[in-house]
């Protein structure tokens, strides 16, 4: 484990040089982590581990309909309503048969 986190830590316990600047506050939340390790190295997404240092940006929303789009072309399978009818009632009378 390379964190540990502490909610509604008491300030008095806290060590001089930590309660500086804290003021009348009673609690407040700890973290503590293991310096050069993030939650990152333990490799959570195999196959992503090229992306997982890159950060996020943000999408407009032409990009997100543009990639939706895209999926649908190269996932063209999908379910017709009676399939998804059958599905569901079929999951319903599992629970009845308990």
């Amino acid at each position: 484990m390379n964190k540990i986190v502490r909610d509604h830590y008491p300030v008095a316990n806290l060590p001089e040089d930590l309660r500086e600047g804290l003021g009348d506050v009673a609690t407040v939340r700890i973290v503590v982590e293991v310096e050069g390790k993030t939650s990152l190295d333990r490799n959570l997404y195999p196959g992503l581990s090229e992306f997982q240092d890159e950060p996020r940006k943000p999408m407009t929303a032409a990009e997100l309909i543009k990639r939706i789009r895209e999926y649908q072309r190269h996932h063209p399978e999908g379910v017709t309503t009676e399939e998804a009818v059958a599905r569901i009632r079929a999951l319903r009378d599992e629970w009845d048969d308990e």
